[in-house]
């Protein structure tokens, strides 16, 4: 369930590197104050949920204020008892260009625990952490958390159906690469209620969780705020579906039907 977890998170999250190559909007479409509450189901059972933040900081770097994004991920119910986990993650993100300058995680799952941290130099296109240094192959290199909120403030008005999109970012020791391709639009059921959305599908690869054919789809907002809603994949036995639980502070009304 861990590898699951962490599979449709960053499938969730690095989706919108791939709006490097999309217009950014004039100003961001998340504010101060936004809280969006998650769970991650297998099959009908709850295993896990996620708290993403939005949060002003004092901490200023290259002399630009930052906004502070904080996500907080852990294990419930059952599977609690038999793997727990407990990850939270910070991202400091320049409040004009929303681009990061700094990222820690302190990651405890079960006996496991680590601390990484990494800082971002984009005119040197370079990421630095305590893992080594690391050269990137943009000016735009995001950590999962940063790459979430950046894309929610691009203009997606021109994408058509079947285009896809390559993206990068940085995760541990590495920096990745995923193929996005747009699906389409589609209304999708909540517990917010029916909420219009865009539906994407990132690349993943097969092995011992996955099918050969499964595809991981995820569906945002087609709205001001380009929340993700719902994502989605096939696994070996089921299926595992994270879902938005809740969303407070959002600038935009969502595209409720």
């Amino acid at each position: 369930m861990k590898k699951i977890f962490l599979t449709v998170t960053a499938g969730l999250c690095s989706l919108f590197t791939m709006a490097q190559e999309l217009p950014v909007k004039k100003e961001a479409i998340f504010q101060e104050g936004e809280v969006l509450q998650y769970k991650l189901r297998y099959g009908f059972i709850t295993a896990a949920e996620a708290t993403i933040k939005v949060a002003n900081s004092d901490l200023k770097f290259d002399n630009r204020p930052t906004y502070k994004l904080t996500v907080d991920a852990q294990t419930s119910g059952t599977f609690d008892v038999f793997y727990k986990i407990r990850d939270h993650y910070d991202s400091y993100i320049d409040k004009t260009s929303l681009l990061p300058y700094f990222y820690q995680e302190n990651i405890r799952e079960a006996s496991y625990k680590r601390q990484d941290k990494a800082r971002f130099t984009q005119s040197a296109k370079k990421v630095v952490s305590n893992r080594g240094t690391f050269n990137t192959p943009t000016d735009q290199t995001f950590d999962l958390v940063s790459a979430y909120y950046f894309a929610r403030s691009l203009d997606m008005s021109k994408i058509k159906v079947g285009d896809k999109f390559k993206l990068n970012y940085f995760l541990g020791d590495e920096i990745s690469a995923l193929e996005v391709e747009y699906v389409g639009k589609e209304t999708v059921k909540s517990k917010l209620g029916n909420i219009r959305c865009l539906k994407f599908s990132p690349s993943i690869k097969p092995g011992r969780i996955f099918k050969k054919d499964s595809r991981l789809y995820l569906w945002v907002t087609d709205d001001g705020n380009r929340v993700p809603v719902k994502a989605q994949v096939e696994i070996l036995v089921g299926a595992v579906t994270m879902e938005l639980k809740s969303a407070n502070g959002l600038k935009y009304a969502l595209a409720k039907e």
